[in-house]
């Protein structure tokens, strides 16, 4: 074995580029765990939304304080809906085309409520309530899926703690909850409905077969272990051969 291999100089570029190899290998490896994360998400989630519609009062004593358990769960709620306290969530898209979210209370008998996700509608529409989408008068019973209460993510837009808002920058319950007269559930509904050309236009049902980025991320950290120890090794070839 050719002893130049073994040189101080050398010795330190073999550890740099061991390391280097097993960082890759290492971030590689970690891709494909959040890959399986994903998968046992996307299968969780499947799994909620295609069992059968449970009563909602029912559903969230089931949950307890898990709340996040009920994500997708599709629940039914008979109320009336409360248009004067209506609210818009800004930075929705429908083909294309930007608009808001009608965010509208359904108080049931007991007078608790839950939110209602009832769609989407242009940014014209851009007055509460909106006359152009009114929801149906009297006693109803709506069907949608649960989701817990949005939250800002990072550097995410700010909306005024105080005072009444028509517009805001998601479903933060709590702070729905400042301007309403009654009690609202700790998570809300988006409504299951037909995408038609009427207004407002319901929110597309989750889909649950995107693995997102993790398997081409893995394969390309693989690639760089791969390369670089490959291509280290014909680098020393042509120097010990020159």
């Amino acid at each position: 074995m050719d002893r130049r291999l073994f040189s101080p100089g050398l010795l330190a570029v073999h550890l740099l580029v061991t390391v280097l190899a097993v960082v890759f290998v290492r971030l590689g490896l970690w891709q494909l765990d959040r890959l399986e994360e994903r998968r046992l998400e996307n299968t969780v989630g499947e799994q909620r939304y295609s069992a059968e519609p449970v009563d909602f009062d029912v559903l969230l004593s089931q949950a307890g304080a898990d709340l996040d358990s009920l994500l997708y769960r599709r629940a039914v709620f008979t109320g009336r809906f409360d248009p004067a306290n209506e609210v818009l969530i800004r930075s929705q898209v429908y083909r294309g085309t930007a608009g808001f979210h009608v965010i509208t209370p359904l108080v049931g008998e007991d007078g608790t409520a839950v939110l209602v996700n009832r769609g989407w509608v242009p940014l014209a529409l851009d007055q509460v309530p909106v006359a152009e989408a009114a929801p149906p008068e009297g006693l109803v019973t709506v069907e949608g899926w649960v989701h817990p209460t949005q939250v800002r993510q990072g550097l995410g837009p700010v909306d005024p703690p105080e005072g009444r808002l028509t517009a805001l920058s998601r479903v933060d319950i709590a702070r729905i909850q400042a301007q309403v007269p009654y009690e609202l559930a700790p998570v809300y509904l988006v409504l299951i409905g037909d995408q038609d050309n009427e207004l407002p236009v319901p929110v597309k049902p989750p889909t649950f077969d995107d693995e997102g980025p993790h398997l081409g991320y893995a394969i390309q950290w693989f690639s760089f272990a791969l390369i670089g120890v490959i291509g280290y090794g014909f680098l020393l070839r042509r120097r010990l051969s020159g």
